[in-house]
């Protein structure tokens, strides 16, 4: 393309400062998060981290499908999509895409003033308070250098309250809360994208808002997940029912004890165990009472990162599992955090105590990484 006016010359290429052949492996870098693409990127181009998207161009028929399609894949984290459209209507999008789906697209205006709304409609449940939010807020957007491991159970804490006067109230004015909080958190997250907001209480509502949907009781109106061949039961869990019994010793029957073969082989803190017996051992260091059904949630957790192909790729290219150990530590957190559902007792005590998560962190870490590199250590 020419500009009329100065004659230069603008390309795809030299704008994105990418060649084409080297899109593929530098779009997904920290370097490159914006994209300026024509038609030719109307098919054939499969991005599974494209996210958003501003159209400034007519659309119509096949080509509005191929072009907004671009962002229907999916990726670790993406649970949304957003779209700008500067030229075309909604109903122009809607008649393009309905002969290719099997129900009508809602098109409806997103009117600002619904956001204060829902906040006083959501405020008058005295679900929560405007000081738990705060001091989430706090806590939330401290700044990076000043962040440290027990930040994550101080979140916990400020949204422990509202979980429980949720729970104490009717199910139909549960059921009236979350559609609010769920219709809230996802009307603010569309119109920050496209307007800027002065009100911090707002921002502050939505942090807090989406954090506690996922501390919620599951909504009984959905129906539950289907687990059947997805899940192999490992572990029971295990109950006292009889009385303890002693052991009686006989003298005259002995033994053989085998001697050291070699020297300084023992380590007393900083030995490798098995991820199976993770738990006795967090049980008999820190006096915790978790049992072998627990360790599933340890299982769960060391699946879910062998299943990212970023920490595979840094697991098959770091020799020294040190390296490796620190590039995933974050990773780790976060599929915590976005587990604390399902073992709260565990992942607070991550968070809340040093040496706990230390312990925790690097038994995972391990076998993640001999079970990425196929069984070998380093």
């Amino acid at each position: 393309m020419q500009d009329p006016d100065t004659e230069e010359q603008f390309t795809e290429a030299g704008m994105n400062g990418i060649a084409e052949t080297e899109l593929a492996d530098k779009f997904g870098t920290d370097a490159y998060n914006v994209l300026i693409v024509a038609n030719k990127y109307q098919t054939g181009f499969d991005e599974p981290l494209l996210h958003t998207m501003y159209v400034d161009k007519r659309l119509s028929g096949v080509q509005a499908v191929q072009a907004l399609s671009r962002l229907n894949r999916t990726h670790p984290g993406k649970d949304d999509t957003f779209i700008l459209d500067f030229v075309n209507d909604a109903e122009e999008i809607r008649s393009s895409f309905q002969p290719y789906y099997e129900q009508t697209i809602l098109a409806e205006r997103s009117d600002p003033r619904q956001l204060y709304e829902l906040q006083t409609q959501l405020d008058g449940a005295q679900v929560y308070y405007a000081s738990e939010v705060d001091a989430f807020a706090k806590v939330f957007y401290k700044p990076t250098e000043k962040q440290n491991s027990a930040d994550q159970g101080l979140l916990y804490k400020h949204l422990g309250p509202a979980v429980d006067r949720f729970k104490a109230l009717e199910e139909e004015a549960q059921d009236e809360f979350r559609d609010r909080l769920r219709a809230y958190v996802s009307l603010y997250a569309f119109l920050s994208q496209i307007m800027p907001w002065q009100d911090a209480d707002l921002e502050k509502l939505y942090s807090f808002g989406r954090s506690l949907l996922m501390r919620l009781p599951r909504d009984p109106r959905e129906a539950p997940p289907d687990l059947q061949g997805d899940v192999q039961l490992r572990f029971y869990r295990l109950e006292k029912t009889l009385d303890d019994k002693t052991i009686e010793l006989v003298a005259g029957e002995g033994g053989a004890v085998k001697p050291p073969t070699a020297v300084g082989t023992g380590r007393a803190q900083d030995e490798d165990v098995p991820l199976s017996q993770l738990i006795d051992i967090l049980n008999e260091r820190f006096g915790t009472n978790f049992t072998p059904a627990d360790q599933l949630f340890f299982d769960q957790v060391k699946e879910e990162a062998k299943a990212d192909d970023e920490v595979v790729l840094r697991a098959q290219a770091n020799d020294d599992f040190g390296n490796f150990a620190r590039a995933i530590r974050k990773k780790i957190e976060d599929i915590l955090v976005d587990r604390h559902a399902q073992n709260a007792d565990i992942v607070s005590k991550y968070f809340s105590e040093t040496e706990f998560q230390e312990l925790a962190f690097n038994e995972l870490a391990r076998k993640i990484y001999e079970e990425s590199r196929g069984g070998e250590a380093a």
